[in-house]
């Protein structure tokens, strides 16, 4: 728990490889995990001398999506540029990256926690990924080999701004990120083989007293501007679940320090799933330790509207769209169009089941029960086929046919008879409904199944005078 004198102060930032069949500057496939160490590279990926990148158009078009799907500007000019440090797994001293001028800026994304709540979105860029390090033991002895299949495969960098209060936050709007990745189909994100992965920044602030003096409260506090002077980063998380035990641990500490009076260091830290801590790895450089300059063998990309506009068209229904037709079309509620949109293959699968409703099926299904069946049932949909399915439901609910007409003047016959029923359904009360329902069920003698009724007395009830 956070002490109500005090606040985090959560940025995130989240590197996703691209699943596009070759690397980013070069021809090397892209697809380097579970291959063979350092069968993947070519002089490009290695960094020798000479050789030069060339841009792959796919993975930038890519990253211009994601940026127009977090509601980003997409700047009509931008260029990569060099990021040089020294690290075993760069093997050119530097990495080709974005600075000053990224595809995309100023995006926002809303999540749901209690409340709604927008997420600015910093800005959405393209580099290179680098290689991996594995700790291994030869010959007896502890050593770390690097394996360079990795190098060079495109990776995408969404930075949030500060905006996140509490480490639910951020697993809530990790996971919508995560599922709008999924859904543009540009990543698998498969954090477990490290497509994605998740850097929190943390630091607490006091919280600003009334009649307080604000210089005073600056200078006490380690301000600058509206937030701390420092901010810790854990790096490399693979879990919404572990990035939010590292953030929940990172607070705990921080305020450790601020009530000694301590000001915590500015660093990056590693995160121990085992312990359940995170770990010093070194100080947290900034922008300029990076001395970054424009990257001389690659030209400035110059987007024209129209380009921009042809990108945008190719964007599918995303989950918060596909949510609210879900609702409108099927009408259901809004937790079930939640959990059928969880993914696009459920949500393609429970449309599909939809479209094998003859218009006899109709009668006896509604797409609600079609989706008790999937949300409750749990219907493993790799085994059972949509046209399984309707058939299963068909067989298992064994609804006689009832023609509609028939059942229209059967509800409306007991509207008629239970006016009291009708108001106190209008005024919000659902038990109501559910006493309609079974009057109308005893009526037809089982011939409609339940929900069948339910949506028709809903329609019924909409336009009735009682």
């Amino acid at each position: 728990m956070v002490d109500d004198k005090y606040e985090p102060i959560i940025g995130l930032e989240i590197h996703v490889e691209l699943k596009t069949k070759s690397k980013m500057f070069c021809g090397c496939a892209a697809s380097w995990f579970g291959k063979e160490p350092n069968t993947l590279c070519c002089p490009v990926c290695l960094g020798l001398p000479g050789a030069l990148p060339v841009p792959n158009k796919k993975a930038i078009e890519w990253c211009v999506m994601l940026g127009l799907a977090l509601n980003c500007e997409i700047p009509l000019f931008s260029k990569f540029d060099r990021k040089n440090y020294f690290y075993p797994d760069l093997p050119k001293g530097y990495q080709i990256s974005q600075y000053d001028k990224p595809f995309a800026i100023n995006g926002s994304l809303k999540i749901k926690n209690i409340e709604e709540k927008i997420i600015r979105i910093r800005r959405v860029h393209m580099e290179e990924d680098t290689g991996k390090l594995l700790h291994a033991k030869v010959d007896g002895e502890n050593c770390t080999l690097i394996d360079f299949n990795r190098s060079g495969v495109p990776l995408v960098e969404i930075v949030t701004e500060p905006d996140i209060r509490s480490s639910e936050e951020a697993r809530n709007f990790l996971k919508k990120l995560h599922q709008i990745i999924r859904y543009l189909g540009i990543s698998g994100a498969d954090m477990e083989k490290g497509s994605m992965r998740l850097e929190p920044n943390i630091s607490v602030r006091q919280l600003k007293t009334q009649n307080s003096n604000i210089k005073a409260i600056s200078k006490s506090l380690n301000l600058v501007g509206d937030y701390p002077k420092y901010k810790v980063e854990v790096k490399n998380i693979n879990s919404f679940n572990f990035a939010k035990k590292a953030i929940d641990y990172e607070i705990k500490r921080h305020l450790e320090l601020l009530s000694n009076g301590e000001t915590p260091a500015q660093e990056t830290r590693g995160w121990d799933e085992k312990k359940g801590i995170t770990y010093s790895q070194r100080s947290k450089e900034e922008a300029h330790d990076y001395r970054y300059f424009p990257e001389p063998d690659i030209p400035p990309i110059n987007w024209t509207e129209s380009q921009i506009s042809n990108l945008k068209s190719q964007i599918t229904e995303l989950p918060d769209d596909k949510v609210d037709r879900f609702i409108k079309s099927y009408r259901l509620s809004e937790y079930d169009g939640t959990i059928l949109t969880d993914s696009v293959e459920t949500a393609n699968y429970f449309e599909k089941a939809i479209e094998q409703l003859s218009n006899e099926k109709k009668n006896q299904l509604t797409p609600k029960t079609i989706a008790n069946w999937i949300i409750n049932k749990k219907v493993d949909t790799s085994k059972t086929s949509p046209e399984k399915l309707v058939q299963l439901i068909m067989q298992r609910t064994q609804v006689v046919q009832i023609d509609e007409k028939e059942l229209e003047e059967i509800i409306k016959k007991i509207l008629a008879a239970n006016p009291k029923a009708v108001a106190d359904y209008k005024s919000g009360k659902e038990q109501a409904l559910l006493f309609l329902v079974g009057q109308v069920m005893r009526e037809t003698k089982g011939k409609a199944n339940a929900e069948q009724i339910k949506q028709k007395l809903i329609d019924l009830v909409s336009i009735s005078r009682v």
